[in-house]
């Protein structure tokens, strides 16, 4: 059983490798690329030629200038067709110029406290619903150990509760202390009211009622009747790189407008109460969060704005039937409703990726990089050469890495296959193990990391890049407009951001599972004693330690309410729980208020003897 219960670990721990960026990348996707390029190619070629046409200006004396004044003064019909040509060309340009799209400001929900989730909450709640077996119990904790989540994730009051409350009514609640808990702050700071916003654009995958969620926030609001709302569902985690691409498009053909993106996943009616591991993985990632983003394209804004769009690249998978079918929300064998996670799910991600960085590698990288790809490219595919394709450094193109916080797996690969230090994978880590996986929201509480840490100068680059069920893999790419004061900014982070980063091991046990009493560590006249499982029904943990007689305060891990942690120091040694002097027996202390089980320690010639006794 442990075998198997290891064998199922690895797989949906989603340990499997990224393939490796070194192999081929189909030519087209290169092409495409370079159609980006060349579709901006006027914007290069105009600043050459204004070079020169200013040098040679800077040549003429004031002698040309009037015998050129002398020559047109009589030749009127020049001058006039030369003046109206110029004028024709100034407005064609203005005119199919894209507008700029420049994000104001955005926010990021913060739930309250008392939805604080640990992992000791998350394994002692899945084992009272009584809906999951012993064994999905022990997968879930092991999956949950190496998640790279912390302690003080988010759940929804509905999941939480004592039995569980999934219904209708509690999704719609969480979904609107998600959204206008986002949207009121992203509003305070900007100074924005809610009638000047044109464009409304909502994502969240799996809870889409009716009416939508948009209709939710124009009613809350009391949005004006002509504004263009839209609801996005279905697309996962990449998503909020969707709505911000749909948005920016609008903005195109609306002058003079502010759109308003929001960004969540909802939990409450998508917790999985089955024993389907494929889909008890989700249980262990996903968390509540959302966040609410105000894009602009009034010029009179930029001077105000932190970040101007540059580019947005959507890739889509879903012809291929691996692609599709790799996140997949379906009903198991016993019609419960889940969202099953594919052990192909890392190799699709990555091929969606390498696609999505060619694309976007001739639009962002400096000429240098592109030239020594474009020329390996050329050598391998025109020539037949036997050489290694170069893979661009793309931290010659960016400053920042917002990576979607998917799981710790995926940012290990994507860390080792983009050769990304430490530094820039902090942002997606520290979200990851602060608010877990948020889904599209994810990118935008990295951001706000990357913000609260003081890390945004003014011309710094950021990549946002997120990949999600269909499948897809969506980019954006922004610059900043401004330095970024952390002091003065309002963020889920600002209160606690001293405290990060942290490191957060490959393995972070639980105290508790499957509501037993686990003794970590003890030790009797320094003599390590194994860990015994002293209670099966109880609802505490327990970690002490002593050596060379000194004694080590006991620490409680985990308390419901209903035990506490009794040491007893004689003569320099500790004993936990119990003490014995001289071999006599000391009355016992009671572990748990369940008043089923009691424990008896007897101390002979340094040796911890234990025995039970069962009370009825």
């Amino acid at each position: 059983m442990e075998n198997q219960q290891n064998h199922y670990s690895r797989n949906f721990c989603f340990d499997r490798k990224l393939p490796n960026f070194l192999i081929s990348v189909k030519l087209k996707y290169v092409k495409l690329g370079y159609h980006y390029l060349i579709s901006n190619a006027m914007y290069l070629i105009l600043i050459p030629l204004l070079g020169v046409t200013s040098a040679h200006l800077s040549t003429i004396s004031l002698k040309d200038l009037i015998q050129l004044y002398e020559t047109f003064k009589f030749n009127l019909v020049s001058v006039t067709l030369c003046s109206s040509l110029i004028v024709f060309l100034a407005t064609l340009y203005f005119m199919s110029r894209p507008r700029g799209v420049y994000l104001v400001d955005f926010a990021c929900y913060k739930p309250p406290q008392d939805l604080t989730c640990t992992r000791e909450v998350f394994v002692e709640k899945s084992n009272l619903t009584k809906a999951f077996t012993e064994e999905n119990l022990l997968f879930q904790k092991k999956i949950l150990e190496r998640s790279g989540l912390g302690q003080k994730t988010y759940l929804p009051k509905a999941i939480v509760s004592v039995p569980p409350n999934p219904c209708m009514a509690e999704a719609r609640k969480e979904a609107e202390e998600v959204m206008f808990g986002a949207i009121d702050q992203v509003l305070e700071k900007t100074g924005v009211k809610a009638r000047d916003i044109g464009i409304l654009v909502v994502n969240c995958s799996l809870f889409n009622p009716t009416p939508s969620l948009s209709a939710m926030i124009v009613n809350h609001y009391n949005l004006r009747g002509n504004v263009l709302s839209y609801n996005l569902g279905g697309m996962g985690c990449s998503a909020g790189l969707i709505s911000i691409d749909l948005a920016k498009q609008l903005l195109q053909v609306q002058p003079n407008s502010y759109a308003l993106v929001v960004s969540m996943e909802n939990i409450t009616l998508n917790w999985y109460f089955g024993n389907n591991r494929s889909m008890l993985v989700s249980n262990c990632l996903f968390r509540m969060g959302g966040a609410a983003i105000l894009l602009s394209n009034k010029p009179s804004d930029r001077h105000r704005a932190k970040y101007q769009l540059f580019h947005t690249v959507r890739t889509h998978k879903g012809a291929d039937d691996k692609s599709y079918g790799c996140v997949f929300q379906e009903e198991d064998e016993t019609k419960r409703v889940g969202v099953a996670l594919s052990k192909d799910l890392m190799a699709v991600a990555g091929e969606a990726l390498k696609t999505n960085i060619t694309t976007l590698g001739p639009l962002v990288l400096p000429m240098s990089e592109q030239l020594l790809f474009f020329a390996t490219l050329v050598a391998r595919k025109i020539f037949k050469m036997k050489i290694k394709p170069y893979i661009p450094d793309f931290k010659v193109a960016f400053e920042h890495f917002c990576i979607h916080a998917g799981g710790r797996a995926v940012l290990d690969e994507l860390e080792k296959n983009l050769d990304l230090t430490d530094w820039h994978m902090e942002p997606s880590r520290m979200t990851l193990y602060r608010f877990g996986n948020t889904s599209s929201s994810s990118l935008w509480y990295e951001l706000a990391y990357t913000e609260a840490k003081g890390r945004i100068k003014k011309g710094d680059r950021t990549w946002q890049i997120a990949f999600g069920s269909g499948f897809k893999c969506n980019s954006a790419v922004w610059k900043a407009l401004k330095t970024i004061d952390p002091a003065k900014e309002k963020s889920p982070w600002i209160d606690e951001i001293h405290e990060f980063p942290v490191h957060v091991p490959k393995v972070s046990k639980a105290g508790v599972f499957a509501g037993n009493v686990c003794l970590l560590d003890n030790c009797v006249r320094g003599e390590h004693v194994s860990a015994e499982l002293l209670c099966l029904r109880g609802t505490c943990a327990y970690s002490a330690s002593m050596f060379a007689g000194e004694h080590v305060p006991a620490r409680q891990l985990c308390s419901w309410g209903t035990c506490a942690c009794s040491t007893v120091m004689f003569a320099g040694n500790m004993y936990l729980l119990d003490s014995c002097v001289r071999g006599e027996h000391v009355p016992t202390e009671q572990l748990c208020s369940w008043g089923t089980w009691f424990i008896y320690a007897l101390l002979s010639s340094g040796r911890l003897v234990r025995s039970f006794l069962l009370q009825y």
